[in-house]
C-alpha cells in the first residue's frame, strides 16, 4: 500500500481515504468524554473519523469536529467523515433520508463516504432495531442492487463524495459489481479484521476489484458484553503478538494496526485515554519484518469477537458461508 505524505491512499473513484481512522462508537455514548476524545484525536493527527446513523454519537462527533475548526485546528476539509446506512433505511426511497439526517446532527454539508452498515435489511420505521413481541428482529427483504443505486444517486447529488459497503462477503459484493448499469463501483468494504480473523480470501478479492479493505475491531473489540462473546481469547494478550511488540519495542496494539497497514488495510482505532490516542498514531514509525508478518498471519483463528447471530435467520446475513 502507498501512502502519500499525509498517510492517504487512493480509492478506486479517486478519492484519498487517510489509512488510519479513528472510530466512534460507544456503549455507553457518553457525550462529555466522547467529545473529548475525538477532539483529542484530532489534535493528535487523525483525520478520518468512522460514525454511523446508529451509533447515536453523531451530534457529539459534529460538535468535537467544529470545535475543532473553531480554534483554527483543521478545515472541514481536512476531515474524512465516513457515516453508514442504518438497517432499517435499505429501501430505496429511504436511503436519502438516512444520510440527510446524519448531515443535520453532523452540521455537515456532505459526508467523504457513506457505506451500507450490514448487508441485512430491517423493518422500517422509528425503532433502530424492531422486536417482536419474542424479543426477535423484524427483518425486511430489500433488493441491495436497488440500495446501492440510491446510494449511487446521493453521490450524484453531491452529498456525499465516495460510496462503499461494510460486513459484506464476496457474493455480496459480487452482486453489487455485477448489477447491470452500474455507476460506481463500492471504494472500500469495512468488517472485522484482526490477527485472529485475517480475512485473506475477501483481501485477496477486494484487491483483484480495486476495492479497499477497512478492518474494524482490528485490536479484538473493546468487550462490549452486549456484543462480543465474553468467553473469546483477549487478542492483545497472545503471547505470540507480545513477543513481537517487545522484539520492536512497541505496544501489542500498535504491532496489531501496523500488520494490517502492511497488508495493505486501512484500519480502525478506538479509546478515550490521551496516552493510548497518541500511542497509536505511532503506527507509522515502523515497520514489520516480513518473518514477523508471517508469524502473525498465523495466528489466524477464523475467529468473530462480533456476535451477529442475532440477524442469523436474515437470508440476506453475510457469514452463513463460513
Amino acid at each position: 500500500m502507498e501512502f502519500d505524505k499525509d498517510y492517504c491512499i487512493k480509492m478506486n473513484d479517486g478519492n484519498k481515504i487517510p489509512a488510519v481512522g479513528f472510530g466512534t462508537y460507544s456503549p455507553d455514548a457518553v457525550s462529555k468524554p466522547f467529545v473529548e476524545a475525538t477532539k483529542v484525536a484530532i489534535e493528535v493527527g487523525f483525520r478520518h473519523i468512522d460514525g454511523a446513523f446508529v451509533y447515536g454519537t453523531e451530534e457529539e462527533v459534529g460538535r468535537a469536529v467544529h470545535e475543532k475548526i473553531a480554534d483554527g485546528t483543521v478545515k472541514r476539509e481536512d476531515i474524512f467523515y465516513t457515516g453508514k446506512l442504518g438497517s432499517t433505511f435499505h429501501r430505496p426511497e429511504l436511503v436519502r433520508s438516512c444520510l440527510e439526517q446524519s448531515l443535520k446532527k453532523l452540521k455537515f454539508d456532505y459526508l467523504d463516504l457513506f457505506i451500507i452498515h450490514i448487508p441485512v435489511s430491517l423493518k422500517p420505521g422509528p425503532d433502530l432495531s424492531p422486536m417482536d413481541e419474542n424479543g426477535k428482529l423484524i427483518f425486511d427483504i430489500v433488493d441491495l442492487r436497488q440500495t446501492w443505486e440510491a446510494m449511487e444517486a446521493c453521490k450524484d447529488a453531491g452529498l456525499v463524495k465516495s460510496i462503499g459497503v461494510s460486513n459484506f462477503n464476496i457474493r455480496q459484493l459480487e452482486m453489487i459489481l455485477n448489477k447491470p448499469g452500474i455507476k460506481y463501483k463500492p471504494v472500500l468494504n469495512q468488517v472485522e479484521c484482526h490477527p485472529y480473523l485475517n480475512q485473506s480470501k475477501l483481501l485477496a478479492f477486494c484487491k483483484s476489484k480495486d476495492i479497499l479493505l477497512e478492518a474494524y475491531c482490528a485490536l479484538g473489540s473493546q468487550r462490549d458484553k452486549m456484543w462480543i462473546d465474553q468467553s473469546t481469547p483477549v487478542l492483545l494478550e497472545d503471547p505470540v503478538l507480545g513477543a513481537i511488540a517487545k522484539k520492536y519495542n512497541r505496544s501489542p496494539a500498535l504491532v496489531a494496526l501496523r500488520y494490517q497497514l502492511q497488508r495493505g488495510v486501512v484500519v480502525l482505532f478506538k479509546s478515550f485515554t490521551r496516552k493510548r490516542i497518541e500511542e497509536n498514531f505511532q503506527v507509522f514509525d515502523f515497520q514489520l519484518f516480513e518473518e514477523d508478518m508471517k508469524t502473525i498471519d498465523g495466528l489466524n483463528k477464523n475467529l468473530r469477537y462480533l456476535n451477529l447471530m442475532q440477524l442469523v435467520d436474515h437470508p440476506q446475513f453475510p457469514f452463513k458461508d463460513e
